[in-house]
């Protein structure tokens, strides 16, 4: 039997090991944390330092293939394994996607548009930015922020000395703002052999920087949805990626398409494709990634997904009587304000 190494423990690799389930595979699971969400579905558990070679080392005896079910494992890890096993995706598609000026670069490299930015190492650096690239956008970390984490605001040049503070003196890049009408997601995937499909894709509401929703089909026309699988092809190929990515896009008036950001990883934005496709793309990743042939992305139902963030785990009760109601748990223990909880998603008809 093929067993697939999972670098994290958590939801996304819980329902990882999940799909791998379905198609014969074990999971075993490397993480710091001990009885980590992923642990609880698979066959076996690792629990060591991300820097600790003995452990890597006896983890990679164990698996056939190894990936990562979050974008800030070290890519010395990655590079580490992958002298010994095959790791997707690469620690070099991970230390692009973990930098978000080394992102950009790479995105506005590849003649993909993003906001205007700029890198920010001082106050001086900030106030200069804004005057080149205008008054409003968002200063954010270069490296791991996420939901919302690692941002400020800024509404004009009065709110630089704030937000620069709010940084705590780490690299950062400020983004110009983008008045788009409004963000939707690809989720990519591509296999070792370069084949590459896309999910249709989604819409994304957020709320304090967590996402919300996300509805499918995405409100956009033919043609914005056709550049949208192009870019994610695009990227996915010119990373030479092996397994699924999310990609963030602001879609603009007129048509036009920003990428905001790339995840390489499976996605918040892609679980309504557990119920809305005959492969989700968790299988799509686990077959990726174990050199199995994609499967078919095609969407059979319209579908909207919604997060269930620290207190709405109440409504589960409510949830489980709820006819169409699609429930997931992640087997966390302590509801705290912004943790996600879970999802549930019901399939539109009619």
């Amino acid at each position: 039997m093929t067993t697939l190494g999972i670098l994290g423990g958590g939801q996304l690799g819980r329902m990882l090991a999940m799909a791998a389930a379905r198609l014969g595979i074990d999971c075993h699971i490397y993480c710091p944390e001990a009885d980590p969400p992923a642990g609880q579905v698979s066959a076996a558990v690792t629990v060591a330092g991300y820097d600790d070679e003995t452990a890597l080392s006896a983890f990679a005896e164990t698996v056939d293939s190894v990936t990562t079910e979050f974008e800030n494992v070290p890519a010395a890890t990655a590079r580490f394994l992958a002298a010994r096993v095959p790791v997707h995706p690469s620690a070099e598609a991970l230390e692009i996607a973990q930098d978000r000026i080394a992102e950009k670069s790479f995105l506005n490299g590849i003649g993909i548009d993003t906001a205007p930015w700029r890198a920010v190492d001082t106050l001086a650096d900030l106030t200069a930015a804004l005057g080149e690239i205008g008054p409003r956008g968002v200063l954010k970390t270069c490296r791991l922020g996420y939901d919302g984490k690692g941002q400020a605001r800024l509404n004009g040049p009065e709110d630089a000395p704030d937000a620069f503070a709010a940084m705590k003196g780490a690299p950062a890049v400020l983004e110009g703002f983008a008045a788009f009408e409004r963000e939707i997601s690809v989720i990519a995937a591509r296999g070792t052999d370069g084949t590459v499909r896309c999910y249709d894709p989604g819409e994304n509401h957020h709320s304090e920087g967590i996402l919300r929703t996300t509805t499918v089909p995405a409100r956009i026309d033919d043609a914005t949805r056709a550049a949208a699988l192009a870019m994610a092809e695009r990227i996915v190929t010119e990373l030479d990626y092996v397994g699924v990515i999310g990609v963030e896009m602001f879609a603009m008036p007129g048509g036009t398409l920003l990428v905001n950001e790339i995840a390489p990883r499976v996605h918040n934005t892609g679980h309504w494709t557990i119920e809305g496709c005959a492969v989700s793309q968790f299988e799509q990743h686990v077959r990726a990634v174990c050199g199995i042939p994609l499967g078919d992305p095609a969407r059979h139902s319209d579908a909207v997904m919604e997060n269930l963030i620290g207190d709405d785990i109440n409504a589960v009760p409510a949830l489980l009587a709820e006819p169409g109601a699609a429930l997931h748990l992640y087997g966390k223990g302590e509801a705290r304000p912004g943790r996600k909880m879970g999802h549930v998603t019901r399939l539109v008809t009619g």
